[in-house]
């Protein structure tokens, strides 16, 4: 097969949760030790660093990866979902992997996992492991799919566990309570390995203090910690997420890992250019500033929307989307906090099968008193927005990571 053949192949053969939603939802892990076990168990050839949360993991993850790049490591990075390229899921020194061996892979175990029906994220993590023990890397950051306790990645025992932060999301999985879903996401802590926690509250706190001591596992909160730093990620949340990448460089010093104060530095200025990371409070264009974020959920849009508003602009113009299983009614609620006067609101729904229909997110916004115009596709809304923005506006394109995907895919 091509390497063309071969995405069609993973797309339509087996459940992609980026396109079919809960149905291609596998919890457990019988699976992932089946592959894992075929394949030699490669993750087992190298040291790992385990991220979960609700947001700021996939931050969290390529800026960990950057930081021991810029140590002089080869590492590792699996991440998802992928914007514009399946390869950017699987990452060796800032490098996607090769066409040829993602065709190499499929061709050689294919008999071996038809009959298995693994999902999408099964495959393709047992796909990243096998990669990283090929390429000889000395860590792999691995960031969770979805909850932790029954991702296919917490076949893992890593050296340090992260967890960024706890809020609703992919709750008819997870659970219907923060506590609840903590106690999906504290799955991942593992006997004796210590765990970091960037953000907590009353809650949380307590899940995660009983799992690390059920598993006699020290257990870090991350503490404000100043950031006399340039960050290339400008997003307001970045604060946070530098409290917990700063909680875990600690961590992994203690580990023995040789990490000095001007790698952390490197890897905060030149995270974009050492892992390929794209997406987060990403400036497209200058005049008129055009930005695009792949927040997605309540607890990004907190952030956004003070971030949106403080943007000093003669007029916002909003390309937004959102897919089915977020929290639209509390976002639209924040959406409503920016001043009608000067915001114009472009909606639209991404290509996947999990989006909002246009018409139904518009039904949503007029609810809150959100008028705007509809479009089919994120390319009509944008093009608009762009012909109606004079240099002095502000174009804000999200709400969710396939907004951001489509608008890369057509237009940069």
């Amino acid at each position: 097969m091509t390497y063309e053949e071969t995405l069609h192949y993973l797309y339509t053969s087996i459940p992609v949760f980026q396109n079919a939603g809960p149905s291609a939802y596998k919890p457990g892990l019988g699976t992932s030790i089946a592959l894992d076990d075929h394949l030699g168990n490669p993750h087992k050839a190298y040291k790992t660093i385990h991220v979960a949360g609700t947001n700021g993991k996939g931050s969290v993850s390529h800026l960990l990866a950057a930081i021991l790049r810029q140590s002089g490591y080869k590492v590792g990075l699996y991440t998802s979902p992928h914007l514009v390229d399946f390869r950017e899921r699987i990452r060796v020194n800032g490098q996607k992997i090769p066409k040829e061996y993602v065709v190499d892979f499929v061709e050689r175990n294919r008999s071996f996992f038809e009959p298995l029906q693994p999902s999408f994220f099964e495959l393709t993590s047992s796909m990243a492991f096998d990669y990283f023990r090929a390429e000889k890397v000395d860590y792999a950051v691995i960031e969770v799919g979805m909850g932790g306790r029954l991702d296919s990645t917490n076949i893992i025992t890593p050296i340090l566990s992260v967890i960024t932060n706890i809020s609703f999301d992919h709750t008819q999985f997870l659970g219907n309570t923060l506590g609840e879903i903590a106690g999906e996401k504290a799955g991942i802590i593992k006997p004796q390995i210590p765990v970091v926690i960037g953000e907590w509250n009353e809650e949380t706190q307590p899940v995660f203090i009983k799992k690390a001591h059920e598993q006699n596992s020290p257990i870090h909160f991350a503490h404000a910690t100043d950031a006399d730093m340039n960050f290339e990620l400008k997003g307001n949340y970045q604060k946070k997420n530098f409290c917990t990448i700063s909680a875990a460089v600690e961590c992994l010093k203690e580990e023995g890992i040789e990490i000095k104060d001007e790698s952390i530095k490197n890897g905060f200025e030149h995270v974009c250019e050492q892992t390929g990371l794209r997406g987060r409070w990403e400036k497209l264009n200058e005049h008129p500033l055009t930005i695009c974020d792949t927040g997605h959920n309540l607890a990004g849009w907190e952030y956004l929307e003070p971030q949106i508003a403080s943007v000093k602009a003669d007029t916002k113009h909003i390309v937004f989307g959102m897919v089915d299983d977020k929290d639209v009614e509390h976002v639209m609620g924040l959406l409503e906090k920016l001043p009608k006067e000067s915001t114009i609101f472009y909606w639209t729904q991404p290509s996947t099968k999990r989006a909002i229909p246009v018409d139904k997110l518009y039904g949503y916004a007029q609810k809150h008193s959100l008028n705007g115009t509809c479009y089919q596709t994120i390319a009509q809304a944008f093009n608009k927005a762009k012909s109606n923005a004079k240099k002095d506006d502000f174009i804000f394109i999200g709400g969710s990571s396939y907004v951001v995907a489509d608008l890369l895919s057509e237009s940069f």
